[in-house]
C-alpha cells in the first residue's frame, strides 16, 4: 500500500468514527434544539469553516459554472436538508446504537439505487449481502427495546432512519455527475451551503429560543457537530474519494455503528438487547460482503 493510499484510508476511517461520534452527540443535542434547527445550526457551521479553510488555501476550487448550480442544490436540498431533518427527528424515538446501525445500511441502498440509475448489475454474493443486510435491519426495527429512548412510538424512528440512509444513497448515486467536473470539496461547499439555505427558515418555524437550548453540553454538542462532524469528517470523507474508489470508502461505514454503540454505552448509558447485537451481526456481514466483492 503506497503512503497516499494509507493517508486515504487513515482519512476514510477517522470520518466513519466522527459520523459515529455525531449519532451520539445529535442524540444528546436533539433532547433542547429542535431537529430543523439543529441541522441548520450543523451544517450552517460546516459551510463557514469550509468557506473561510477554501478562502484561505484554495480559493480556486470555489468556482463553479452557473449552469451547474440547480443540480448541486439539488444535491444540497437532498443531503443538507432532508437527510440531517430525517436523521435528527429520527434520534428523538431511536437510540443512538440503533440509529447509527440503520444508517450502515446506507452502502446497500446505494447499490440498489446504482442498479436502477446507472443500469449497474448485481453478482450473486452482492444479493445475499443485501437480503442479509435487510434481515438485520428488520430484527432492528422489530426490537421494542427503542422504546427506552423515551417513546413508545419507535417504530416511526425507525422508519425516518431508513430514510435518512436512503438520502444519503441517493446523493451518493447522483453526486457522481458534479463529482466528475469538480473536486469533492467543491462539491461538498456548495451542497451544505444551499442546504443550509434551504434550512434557514427552521428558527422562525419552531421558534427556538437560543440563549435558553445553547448552554453546557447542548452548546458542546453543537460545536461538534458543526465542526467535527461537519465541515472536518465530510472533507475527510471527500478526500479519500479522490484516492480511493466509492466502494472501498464505504467500507469504513461499518466503524460508524461501532464508534457510536461503544459511544452510547458510556455516555448514555444505553441497555444493549440480544436483537440488537444480533442484528448488528446482519447488516455488518451484508454490508461487507457487498463491498468486498464489489471491490474485488
Amino acid at each position: 500500500m503506497t503512503r497516499e493510499n494509507a493517508a486515504a484510508n487513515a482519512a476514510a476511517g477517522v470520518a466513519a468514527i466522527l459520523f459515529g461520534a455525531s449519532v451520539v452527540a445529535v442524540r444528546i443535542a436533539v433532547r433542547d434544539v429542535p431537529p430543523f434547527t439543529l441541522a441548520l445550526l450543523r451544517f450552517g457551521q460546516g459551510s463557514l469553516v469550509l468557506l473561510v479553510a477554501l478562502i484561505a488555501f484554495r480559493r480556486d476550487l470555489l468556482r463553479v459554472d452557473r449552469r451547474d448550480l440547480p443540480y448541486l442544490a439539488l444535491l444540497g436540498l437532498i443531503f443538507f436538508a432532508l437527510f440531517p431533518v430525517t436523521f435528527n427527528v429520527g434520534m428523538r424515538y431511536v437510540d443512538a446504537s440503533h440509529g447509527a446501525l440503520l444508517l450502515a445500511t446506507m452502502p446497500l441502498w446505494t447499490l440498489i439505487i446504482s442498479r436502477f440509475v446507472a443500469r449497474e448489475s448485481l453478482s450473486g454474493r452482492q444479493f445475499v449481502g443485501v437480503l442479509t443486510s435487510m434481515a438485520g435491519v428488520a430484527i432492528v426495527m422489530a426490537d421494542r427495546s427503542a422504546a427506552a429512548a423515551g417513546s413508545s412510538n419507535s417504530a416511526f424512528g425507525n422508519a425516518l432512519l431508513v430514510g435518512t440512509a436512503i438520502c444519503g444513497a441517493t446523493y451518493n448515486v447522483l453526486a457522481k455527475r458534479m463529482l466528475g467536473r469538480y473536486a469533492g470539496l467543491t462539491v461538498t461547499f456548495y451542497a451544505m451551503l444551499i442546504g443550509t439555505l434551504f434550512l434557514a427558515p427552521a428558527p422562525i418555524i419552531e421558534g427556538v429560543a437560543f440563549r435558553n437550548a445553547l448552554m453546557g453540553e447542548t452548546l458542546a454538542m453543537v460545536v461538534f457537530l458543526g465542526v467535527f462532524g461537519g465541515a472536518i469528517s465530510f472533507s475527510l470523507w471527500t478526500s479519500a474519494l479522490r484516492r480511493l474508489s466509492p466502494t472501498e470508502v464505504a467500507v469504513y461505514i461499518n466503524l460508524n455503528p461501532i464508534s457510536a454503540t461503544v459511544l452510547a454505552a458510556a455516555l448514555l448509558h444505553e441497555h444493549l438487547s440480544s436483537a440488537f447485537f444480533l442484528g448488528f451481526v446482519a447488516v455488518a456481514s451484508g454490508v461487507m460482503i457487498v463491498n468486498w466483492t464489489r471491490a474485488q
